[in-house]
């Protein structure tokens, strides 16, 4: 069986350069992200964890990758940031920066992105939340213009610790699935 070291070595020949060749990521990356290619600027990397019955996603983001404005209708989504430096911004709002522990929640009918920083790789799981009819709608993308001028701003849990994370996790979570019936949680 081959170490850590030598992966890396082979993975450096043959240009395999993702971030799983780093030792901040906690899942592999997967495979390029040819699938949803055309709402991405950069080169993204898809490894779906699971499919049922909550889909959720390792997404891995080259530095300055960033999605398309999106909206997920009915379901809405969350992101639990693992790796690297990017940013999820709401339209109409600045741009909130992320970094490894970081949780986004985003509601229902939020036009929004996110996506590495010019200098970072990053990743995160993407956790769609399940709702009777739920969607995605593909907006425009983000411009590089845009992604240079966007102003930072603080991000509201700084400073909490990981269990009140936790629980106010549950707790929009069991907002959004309130109206499709009961939810077992393991604490």
């Amino acid at each position: 069986m081959y170490g850590q070291q030598e992966i890396r070595k082979y993975r450096k020949e043959k240009g395999e350069n993702k971030m799983k060749d780093r030792e901040d990521q906690i899942f592999e990356s997967g495979e390029k992200n040819d699938a949803f290619a055309q709402y991405f600027v950069g080169q993204s990397y898809l490894n779906m964890l699971t499919t049922s019955p909550v889909g959720v996603a390792n997404v891995t983001f080259e530095p300055a990758c960033r999605n398309n404005w999106h909206i997920h209708h009915k379901g809405g989504q969350i992101l639990l940031v693992t790796a690297g430096k990017g940013y999820y911004q709401e339209w109409g709002k600045p741009a909130q920066e992320l970094h490894p522990g970081d949780v986004v929640n985003i509601p229902p009918e939020v036009k929004h992105w996110h996506g590495a920083a010019k200098d970072s790789w990053f990743s995160h799981l993407a956790i769609e939340v399940p709702a009777d009819g739920a969607s995605n709608e593909w907006c425009e993308a983000l411009s590089d213009e845009e992604l240079n001028s966007e102003k930072m701003c603080k991000w509201p849990f700084e400073g909490q610790t990981m269990y009140s994370l936790i629980l106010w996790l549950n707790v929009e979570f069991m907002k959004n699935v309130a109206e499709i019936g009961s939810a077992r949680f393991l604490y």
